[in-house]
């Protein structure tokens, strides 16, 4: 896995203010903790951090960050994002070891075309779209692929059934569907026509007025005395 290198600043004032005043001047406030040593505030350039975030590791990027006299190896653990202008509003980083291995979550990516749910008009479902796995920093895989060119209607790909790289583990149950080939979906029974429902309750209802004086009157109903 490449890395990337990442200047940040030490000594950020804490608070609301403060933060609102960096990200105004393009810079994201965060922290940067793990292995034991001591929680750093720092900021990183906004357009820098974007960059490093998008290569084909994503968030699980090795990021050599540059902390004003020394390196820190570093992932992104966390990004709180604006809840409606998704803008980045702090970050997580993580101190890592090249010898330790590290939960994280791999995206899991479909290859391949599921022809034959597609012949026969059934429905490839995809549903576990990450993998956390455990892994050494420079063997954590960029995607997890799963082929679905063989899948049938009925079948399942689970954790189980996909190999993963060497030195990679995943504690997911074995048993959890990735992707299930479903049969196409039931047509939904017609609705009856505008006017019919109507039509079939007044008739209904006319039928049983007819009845009604029936056992109202001195005629009793079949089985029952008419004596009272």
């Amino acid at each position: 896995m490449a890395e990337i290198t990442l200047s940040a600043a030490l000594g950020r004032a804490t608070g609301t203010r403060p933060s609102r005043r960096l990200r105004g001047e393009g810079r994201v406030p965060g922290v940067v903790y793990g292995l034991g040593g001591d929680s750093l505030s720092v900021t990183v350039d906004w357009r820098q951090l974007r960059a490093a975030l998008t290569t084909e590791a994503g968030l699980n990027a090795l990021i050599n960050l540059e902390l004003e006299g020394h390196t820190e190896l570093t992932i992104v653990k966390d990004l709180q994002r604006h809840p409606i202008k998704r803008n980045v509003l702090h970050v997580d980083f993580l101190r890592v070891s090249r010898d330790v291995a590290i939960e994280v979550d791999v995206p899991i990516v479909l290859h391949g075309e599921a022809e034959e749910v597609t012949r026969n008009d059934g429905i490839v479902e995809h549903l576990l779209f990450q993998l956390t796995v455990r892994a050494k920093p420079g063997t954590i895989p960029n995607e997890i692929p799963v082929d679905i060119s063989g899948l049938a209607i009925g079948d399942a790909i689970r954790v189980g059934d996909i190999a993963l790289p060497d030195g990679v583990e995943t504690d997911t149950d074995p048993e959890e569907a990735i992707v299930i080939g479903q049969p196409p979906r039931a047509e939904e029974e017609a609705a009856p026509a505008e006017g019919e429902e109507g039509e079939e309750g007044a008739a209904a209802e006319a039928e049983g007025a007819e009845e009604a004086p029936a056992a109202e009157g001195g005629e009793a109903p079949s089985g029952e005395s008419s004596e009272g």
